[in-house]
């Protein structure tokens, strides 16, 4: 893999926290600023590119827009539908637009997921309390 050399002026706090990290986890300030910059912007090829780039940009959304992107999105109605849509399948294929339908939801659904996860992220890098996964809202 390639390697880039920028020069990066980093306030002394911040960078006797660097050395400070770098000290206990045995490793370069080098290595541990590229890594925590990789946790910060992390690699979302995977993903649409509006979705990566909605997740990768929550990084400097204030507190409150981040706990607002940790609640449920996926309604309901969304969520009877989606089982609805599934149980059927179980019982005889689905149509063409019912497929679709479903493929739609599930999507959705796990969109919903990953805003409300990257933004728990967030938080809790910023030093926040997140709350354990059998307290979070969700549609029920």
């Amino acid at each position: 893999m390639a390697v880039s050399m920028i020069p990066v002026q980093v306030p002394e706090p911040l960078y006797r926290r660097l050395e400070r990290t770098a000290k206990l986890t045995r490793r370069t300030v080098d290595e541990v600023l590229a890594s925590t910059i990789a946790v910060a912007l992390p690699s979302m090829s995977d993903l649409p590119e509006t979705l990566a780039t909605e997740l990768t940009g929550m990084i400097w959304l204030n507190d409150e827009a981040l706990r607002a992107a940790a609640q449920p999105t996926f309604t309901f109605d969304q969520q009877e539908r989606l089982s609805e849509l599934n149980n059927r399948e179980d019982q005889k294929p689905l149509s063409e637009s019912e497929q679709a339908e479903r493929d739609a939801l599930l999507a959705e659904y796990q969109r919903s997921v990953l805003r409300r996860a990257q933004a728990l992220a967030v938080l809790a890098q910023r030093g926040f309390q997140v709350p354990d996964y059998t307290d979070l809202p969700h549609v029920a």
